[in-house]
């Protein structure tokens, strides 16, 4: 009986998975036999055709000389002597010679594929020589060799072929012919007329060839790396050499092509993780072929990307240093619109990526872009700032970039860094420095925003830890009182938002610190400055004095006509303490109520009923619930467009007055006619008149 085996049957599991990969193995197997087999055939087919070509026209050799012993030689003479020669007849000794050289194997000729001793080998060996004999035979330029079946005779297998003459087609001698006797007039035809001698017509059709064919490139790379990222990696390199193109008709719109397209395909293809680099130790350890392939594809996508973020710097750098390169492809004047293209792409990957390689790298570039001179490159970094923040959950984007941000205004040192870090501020310093912002404001050498920051930077420091210090900054309030009558609809709207932003500090988060007088003073003189600034301002402005209203509830003095004390209002004067507000009313919101833009007459409406938050003069939830900073952003007019759109007037035409026809009132009619007819029949001596008067003198 058979000893029963030790080893344990495997499990069907075990067995399918083992199947597969040996099924797998045995293909990789076949596959590199097969290679290995067709490598071998080729290299014995080519040393084959390099032995016929010589064994063609040389003589045959032996292909070993053996040189007989003397006593052999000397046998061999006298046996060939003591033969009958007389026996023999000429005729049979010549065949006897014959055989004997056709059956000697060290005179056999190598075009000679018949075997020798025929009975000694089997049939299959005839087969596999002829095998053995290249297919293709050498041949001429005129002649074609078409290979036969071949025959078989005592001798062995003898090829067979024949030679067919290839005749040249008529077109193409005809062609020979015209090359040979006017070649000069085929060059001159085959080259392109140079873009001097070309119309502008020929000029912007040719670019528009270029251009097509480049945008199909561009479009076939894209795709291919889309649809097989981890296959078509090395694509992205061939994609990115499109950034250099040299040609100057369509190297600026090729490279603009480029950069968005390889923004949009790092978009789709970057994983949804980091990629860390390897050690040492895993770049030398063995793993999984499906492994090996990740791996090479997120080392080629690191690199890629990284020289991709370095062609966007460095064209956004040529373009600060107005630094023209020595190809000459592009003009130095395009420059600004391929770095305007290049901080878009950057942007696009701030928001798009912020979990990838490189992140920080993209946040240094763009963060001193968001003070450039150029609004609409400094507009794309901060909205790209202000999504980031808005959609980063986890904080880590977030926190590098606020660093960023941090080294950068300190490096800067900004008017308004006590502002948006007072809270780092030490309480020691606050009265130094508010003394010194106020030597600053009154000294009269800052601009009307910079006056505005140095207000702004004071009230943010008081509101957070100044709050414990008995601070009065009326000084402060004096200054943006006197300030307010600069702000009109020929100046930069951008200060307007500064003083919504410092009324708000000023006003109702210190509502507690601010008189009544003061506040009346403000909500005065902000109704006539909405009389003359922008409309988005104008609602801005209208909404901090609805919101001071609601701070200071006896501020519907200002909506009666009655005198709450003595003395008169004073416009003129800046002190808000002392210009006796209580004393006037809000004439302006009459006014106002009969303005272009819908949003500032139904603000006026409101207000001039008491601001009240319900009834029919109550604002709807989307404006009650803004602030007057968010109003002014919503309102803004920077597309010179309204927002909403502003319906035109009809124009009517006045109607004249008709006597006696427009009147109800019969007694007034007959005065009315009475006065005009007296009037008609009355002479006026202005004479008589004089020489009375000079009389009484």
């Amino acid at each position: 009986r058979r000893p029963r085996s030790k080893k344990r049957r495997p499990t069907f599991r075990r067995l399918l998975k083992t199947s597969g990969v040996k099924l797998e193995n045995k293909l990789k197997n076949r596959q590199l036999k097969q290679q290995n087999v067709a490598k071998k055939q080729r290299k014995e087919q080519k040393r084959l055709r390099q032995a016929v070509k010589g064994a063609v026209g040389e003589t045959p050799r032996p292909l070993e000389t053996y040189r007989k012993r003397p006593e052999e030689e000397e046998e061999e003479e006298e046996f060939l002597e003591s033969l009958p020669t007389d026996m023999m007849e000429q005729e049979d000794l010549q065949q006897m010679t014959a055989m004997a050289r056709q059956a000697s194997f060290i005179t056999r000729d190598l075009s000679s594929c018949g075997p020798v001793h025929g009975g000694k080998k089997r049939k299959s060996d005839v087969a596999r020589s002829y095998e053995k004999v290249p297919r293709k035979m050498a041949r001429t330029e005129e002649k074609e060799v078409i290979h036969l079946l071949p025959i078989k005779d005592k001798t062995g297998v003898i090829p067979q072929s024949v030679e067919r003459v290839v005749a040249k087609q008529p077109e193409e001698e005809e062609q020979g012919e015209e090359q040979e006797e006017e070649p000069d007039d085929v060059d001159a035809e085959a080259e392109p007329p140079s873009c001097q001698e070309m119309t502008p017509a020929q000029r912007e059709r040719l670019r528009n060839q270029k251009l097509n064919e480049r945008k199909l490139t561009i479009a076939g790379l894209a795709s291919a790396i889309v649809s097989d990222p981890i296959g078509s990696i090395k694509r992205v390199k061939e994609l990115r050499g499109m950034l250099m193109e040299a040609d100057p008709s369509v190297a600026v719109t090729v490279r603009k092509l480029v950069m968005v397209s390889l923004m949009e395909v790092f978009k789709d293809i970057a994983p949804t993780y980091r990629i860390r680099p390897l050690t040492s130790a895993e770049k030398t350890a063995k793993v999984k072929k499906e492994t090996q392939v990740l791996r090479e594809f997120e080392e080629g996508l690191v690199s890629q990307y990284k020289f991709y973020l370095e062609d966007l710097e460095q064209t956004v750098k040529d373009w600060k240093q107005k630094k023209k390169k020595r190809s000459q492809a592009v003009a130095l004047q395009a420059y600004g619109g391929l770095a305007e293209v290049a901080v878009r792409c950057l942007c696009e990957l701030l928001v798009a990526l912020p979990h990838f390689n490189f992140h920080n790298n993209v946040v240094v570039v763009l963060a001193p872009l968001m003070n450039d001179s150029t609004k609409k490159v400094s507009g794309m970094c901060c909205d790209a700032f202000r999504k980031l923040f808005q959609q980063d959950r986890a904080g880590g984007a977030s926190l590098a970039t606020v660093r960023v941000i941090s080294g950068l205004v300190k490096m800067l040192n900004m008017m308004s860094f006590p502002v948006s870090f007072a809270h780092l501020i030490n309480l020691e310093f606050f009265d130094d420095l508010l003394n010194v912002l106020q030597d600053l404001i009154q000294a009269g050498d800052l601009s009307n925003k910079e006056t505005l920051h140095c207000i702004q930077t004071v009230f943010t420091i008081l509101s957070g830890q100044g709050d414990v210090l008995n601070i009065d900054p009326l000084n402060f309030y004096s200054q943006l009182y006197k300030l307010l009558p600069r702000l009109h609809a020929g100046a930069p709207n951008d200060d307007a938002i500064i003083v919504l932003r410092c009324l708000d500090a000023m006003l109702t988060r210190r509502r507690k610190q601010v008189t009544l007088q003061r506040a009346m003073a403000f909500v005065k003189r902000l109704s006539t400055i909405s009389l003359h600034v922008m409309p988005n301002a104008s609602v801005g402005i209208l909404a901090a004095n609805r919101a001071t209203m609601h701070s200071f509830p006896k501020c519907d003095f200002l909506l009666d006509n009655e005198i709450q004390g003595s003395g008169f209002y004073l416009p003129k004067l800046d002190e808000p303490e002392h210009c006796n507000a209580q004393n006037t009313a809000l004439w302006e919101l009459h006014t106002l109520q009969r303005h272009y833009h819908p949003v500032v007459r139904r603000f006026a409406v409101h207000l001039s009923q008491g601001a009240p938050s319900e009834g029919s003069a109550a604002l709807s939830a989307e404006l009650s619930r803004r602030s007057s900073v968010e109003l002014f952003d919503d309102y803004s007019i920077k597309d010179m467009t309204f927002n909403p759109p502003v319906a035109s007037r009809s124009l009517k035409k006045k109607g004249h007055f008709v006597v006696g026809a427009t009147l109800l009132d019969a007694e007034l009619q007959r005065r009315i006619e009475r006065a005009l007819t007296a009037a008609e029949d009355t002479q006026l001596d202005f004479t008589a008149a004089h020489t009375h008067k000079s009389t009484q003198h």
